[in-house]
């Protein structure tokens, strides 16, 4: 496998050279990435990714790892069953 095609986000199978094809066309933020790719918002929720996606934007960029904001994270950081949710609504009063 060549670099160009190593997976980057293995929950939405990006791999570098999409993200290489992103970056050129000026989306050089996590967040825009995010937005038009997905990464980050699998079930890992970027824990995975993040560094990564970090890194080979800094080195495509040439700006240093530091200068990469990171992802904002907005629960939940992990599945939760409808169910679940359901119960806490109608224990509130909602149906």
């Amino acid at each position: 496998m060549e670099s160009k095609d190593m997976i980057i986000c293995r929950c939405e199978d990006l791999t570098r050279s999409e993200l290489l094809k992103y970056v050129n066309q000026g989306f050089t933020s996590l967040e825009e990435l995010k937005r038009i790719t997905r990464c980050g918002m699998g079930p890992c929720q970027g824990q995975t990714c993040q560094q990564l996606l970090i890194r080979e934007i800094a080195a495509i960029t040439g700006q240093s790892v530091e200068e990469i904001v990171t992802m904002k994270v907005r629960p939940p950081l992990k599945p939760i069953k409808l169910g679940v949710l359901l119960a806490g609504a109608e224990e509130d009063g909602h149906e």
